[in-house]
């Protein structure tokens, strides 16, 4: 399952449903509190997370999930993408960082990086 954090809830919901056009489960969540207290950590197989969210942003929620050993690929959007930001989010250990609006090749491409021959062939049907 991918896990989508963005409290923009067309930019959520178009997410979800591009994961789930190329055949991946997918779940929204509104905050990275949201997405914790789900408790779905164990079932997401990436993470796709804004940078800018209400209280913890997605580097803090970066941050705590390596500090407590999780290793889910985490690929982040934002729309205020700066060179401090891509460099916090990379040197955490992120697949990507793109700026919204972001196009679909460009996010399977990270999918590809996070999940690799999980997601070939969907990015092939998605012709990416």
């Amino acid at each position: 399952m991918i896990s989508i954090i963005d409290d923009d809830t067309h930019v959520r919901l178009a997410t979800v449903n591009l994961m789930r056009a190329i055949g991946l489960a997918a779940v929204g969540f509104a905050s990275a509190e949201d997405f914790l207290a789900a408790d779905r950590m164990d079932d997401s197989a990436c993470l796709i997370v804004d940078v800018q969210l209400p209280g913890l942003s997605g580097l803090e929620l970066q941050e705590r999930l390596r500090a407590e050993g999780k290793t889910v690929p985490v690929i982040f959007i934002t729309a205020f993408v700066d060179e401090r930001v891509r460099s916090s989010a990379m040197s955490g250990g992120a697949i990507g960082c793109l700026g919204k609006p972001f196009d679909t090749k460009s996010l399977l491409e990270c999918l590809a990086k996070a999940l690799p021959g999980r997601i070939a062939a969907a990015t092939r049907t998605a012709g990416a």
